[in-house]
């Protein structure tokens, strides 16, 4: 019995030293994406674009699509939502500035911007693989599903934005203030006599 668990064993730790090994690899490159959004927008953007051409091709897994539908939607709204939701700072005591004389809040998604890409990036990597089994083909009358999302979309979107008007956010940059670095003004000299000078310098 223990020369068969030993064997079990020393089994097993080849395939667990590989998968921290490719855990350590995988999250090293994803660290090194993080400064990219450009570039792992694109790659997303190419994933997207190979599920969209597999599920045309297929004509089927309506299910995986629409499921797929509700879960960027759930994403999205955590991609634009604070992080601490104002009507419970409201009740607190504590809200969002809505005027100058407020103290500053920098706006703080309840989801960041990186692991909402990496939910839609796997997201549709998963929905890519389920295409390429029939036990997820269920047969189902596309346009009532396409119906129902969008009519969830722009109730959702409506709540969404209601919410923003409501207590002042944005959870863009864009249309928000900038401040330009003060430039600092050139030094002066002044001198007075022939022998002793003053110098007058100006720090920003």
């Amino acid at each position: 019995m223990e020369g068969l668990e030993g064997d079990g064993a020393s089994a097993v730790a080849p395939f667990a030293e590989w998968r921290n090994e490719f855990a350590r690899t995988f999250q090293h490159y994803l660290d090194r994406s993080t400064p990219l959004p450009v570039h792992r927008w694109l790659g997303t953007l190419g994933i997207v674009l190979m599920y969209a051409l597999r599920a045309y091709y297929v004509h089927g897994f309506y299910i995986v699509s629409y499921g797929l539908g509700i879960y960027i939607l759930n994403l999205l709204i955590g991609f634009l939502s604070p992080k601490i939701d104002p009507e419970l700072e409201a009740m607190d005591g504590a809200s969002l500035p809505t005027t100058e004389s407020d103290e500053f809040k920098p706006f703080i998604r309840r989801l960041p911007e990186f692991k909402f890409w990496y939910a839609i990036t796997k997201a549709f990597l998963v929905a890519f693989v389920m295409t390429f089994f029939s036990i997820f083909d269920v047969p189902v009358f596309w346009p009532i599903l396409l119906c129902y999302w969008i009519v969830l979309f722009v109730l959702t979107m409506k709540r969404q934005i209601m919410h923003m008007i409501k207590y002042k956010y944005i959870p863009f940059d864009m249309g928000k203030q900038r401040y330009a670095r003060k430039r600092s003004p050139p030094n002066v000299f002044v001198y007075r006599g022939d022998k002793s000078v003053f110098y007058i310098g100006f720090i920003a």
